[in-house]
C-alpha cells in the first residue's frame, strides 16, 4: 500500500517514516508537477530569552537540504513510476549516509566502527549506502566472496560471519584466484577491484587496520578480446526473430548498440535532442567518461535506416524525452538472453557484446582502427587494438600482403 501524504502548510510532506531518522527525508510540491526531495536536519535546541514575555524557552536548531531530485507527483507511465522509485532509493541512501556523517560530526561516533564487526554486514551496509554507478558490481563481489568462503574447506566456517582482522593476505590471494575460475577476462579483475574498495573504505574508517590486498593483483590481457561478438549473419538473424511479448524498445536500443556501438548507460540515456536531423548526426557523452575526459564526447553519423529506428519526437517540446524509454538494466538483460536464445543463436550475449560486435564487423568491412576509436569514444588507439585481434580477415589479409614465396628456390 503507498504511504498516506500528509500535507504540511508549506506544501511539503515527510517521507520518512522512523521517528527517530536525522535528517528526516520530506519533499515539496512544485506546480510543475514534480516534488522536491529534501533532508531536513534536527540540530539540537538551546535557551532562549522570548523578547514578548521575557521567558526563557528552548529554541530548536534545524537544518534543511535540497537534494536536486525530483519525484513525478502523479506518475502516468511505467518510464515515471520507474524514475520515481529509482530517485526515491537514491534519495534513501543519501539520507542514511547523511545520517551517518552527522552521528560522527556531533556525538564522535560512526555506526558499524567496531573491529568486531561481519565484515559481510558491513559490506552490504556499505552497498547499501552507495550511490554510484558500479553499483551491481559491488552486489557481485561481495556475492563472489561469500560463495568462495563457502566452497572453500579452509574457510568455509566464515561463511555466515568473518571479521575484518580474518581476513588474510592467503585469504585474499585464494580468492583472487577463485575469481578467475569463475570468471572471464575483465569480468575477474573488475570484481576484484570493487572488493578492494571496499577493503579500501574500511581502513580509512578505521575497521580494517592492514591492507590484506597489497601486492595481490589479477593480471588480465587487456588486448584481448574475450567477449562474443555476432557475425553480421547473425545479427540478421536476431532482428528477424519477434515473440509475443517481446519489448520494442529493448529490441530497437540492442539494434542500434549493433550498428553504433553505444554501451547500454549511453543508449538508455539517449534524448532526441541528442539526434541533429539536419545533418544526420548523433551527439552525446560519454556516461562512462563525461567529467574525466576531455575526449568524453562521441558524434556519429546516422544514415536512414538508423534515423528511422530512432523516430521523431511528436511534439517539439518532447524534445528532451528518451528515445529508448526500457526497464531497469537487469530486466534489459534478461530480456536480450531469452531473444538470443529464440533466435538459435547459442553464444553468451550481453548489452556490451553489442558494442564489441560492431567494433569487430567495422573493422572486417575495412574501416580503419583510428575511425574505429572515434566511434567508439576511444581517446587513443589502446582500448581499440584489441578488435583488431578479433579480425580473422585482417589477419589474414596481412599475411597475404608479404610477397610471395618461390619455394622453387628453396
Amino acid at each position: 500500500m503507498a504511504q498516506r501524504k500528509n500535507y504540511r502548510a508549506d506544501n511539503t510532506y515527510i517521507i520518512s517514516t522512523d521517528s527517530t531518522d536525522n535528517p528526516k527525508l520530506g519533499a515539496k510540491i512544485l506546480s510543475d508537477g514534480r516534488e522536491s526531495l529534501f533532508l531536513d536536519f534536527y540540530l539540537g535546541y538551546d535557551m532562549a530569552i522570548s523578547s514578548k514575555t521575557g521567558r526563557e524557552y528552548k529554541r530548536v536548531n534545524n537544518k534543511r537540504e535540497y537534494l536536486k531530485l525530483y519525484l513525478w507527483q502523479a506518475p502516468r507511465t511505467p518510464m515515471e513510476r520507474l524514475q520515481n522509485k529509482e530517485t526515491l532509493e537514491l534519495a534513501k541512501k543519501i539520507r542514511f549516509e547523511r545520517g551517518q556523517e552527522l552521528l560522527e560530526s556531533v556525538e564522535g561516533y560512526r555506526l558499524r566502527k567496531s573491529r568486531d564487526i561481519n565484515f559481510l554486514d558491513y559490506f552490504q551496509s556499505y552497498i547499501d549506502n552507495y550511490t554510484k554507478k558500479d553499483y551491481r558490481m559491488l552486489v557481485v563481489a561481495l556475492n563472489r566472496f561469500v560463495d568462495f568462503l563457502n566452497d572453500t574447506p579452509e574457510y568455509s566456517k566464515f561463511a555466515n560471519k568473518i571479521k575484518p582482522s580474518q581476513i588474510t593476505k592467503d585469504m585474499v590471494e585464494a580468492f583472487t584466484e577463485y575469481l578467475q575460475t569463475r570468471s572471464v577476462g575483465e569480468g575477474a579483475r573488475s570484481i576484484y577491484a570493487r572488493f578492494k574498495k571496499v577493503i579500501k573504505y574500511a581502513i580509512e574508517h578505521d575497521v580494517m587496520i592492514k591492507n590484506p590486498c597489497t601486492g595481490i593483483t589479477i593480471k588480465v590481457d587487456g588486448q584481448q578480446l574475450k567477449k562474443e561478438v555476432l557475425s553480421p549473419d547473425e545479427i540478421q538473424q536476431l532482428i528477424a526473430t519477434h515473440h509475443e511479448y517481446e519489448n520494442p524498445n529493448i529490441r530497437r536500443a540492442f539494434i542500434f548498440c549493433l550498428y553504433c556501438g553505444l554501451r547500454f548507460c549511453d543508449v538508455k540515456d539517449l534524448t532526441f535532442a541528442n539526434v541533429d536531423y539536419s545533418n544526420k548526426l548523433l551527439k552525446f557523452e560519454q556516461s562512462k567518461t563525461k567529467g574525466h575526459s576531455a575526449n568524453s564526447g562521441v558524434v556519429i553519423p546516422l544514415n536512414n535506416g538508423l534515423l528511422k529506428l530512432i523516430g521523431e519526437p511528436q511534439r517539439p517540446e518532447d524534445r528532451d524525452g528518451l528515445i529508448f524509454p526500457m526497464p531497469s538494466y537487469e530486466m534489459c538483460s534478461k530480456a536480450l538472453k531469452r531473444w538470443v536464445k529464440r533466435a538459435g543463436i547459442n553464444k553468451h550475449i550481453t548489452w556490451h557484446c553489442a558494442r564489441h560486435s560492431f567494433a569487430v564487423n567495422i573493422l572486417n568491412n575495412g574501416a580503419n582502427i583510428k575511425t574505429v576509436a572515434n566511434l567508439l569514444g576511444h581517446s587513443g588507439l589502446k582500448h581499440t587494438e584489441k578488435y583488431t585481434r578479433a579480425v580473422d580477415s585482417l589477419k589474414e589479409a596481412a599475411i597475404n600482403s608479404l610477397p610471395q614465396i618461390d619455394v622453387s628456390n628453396i
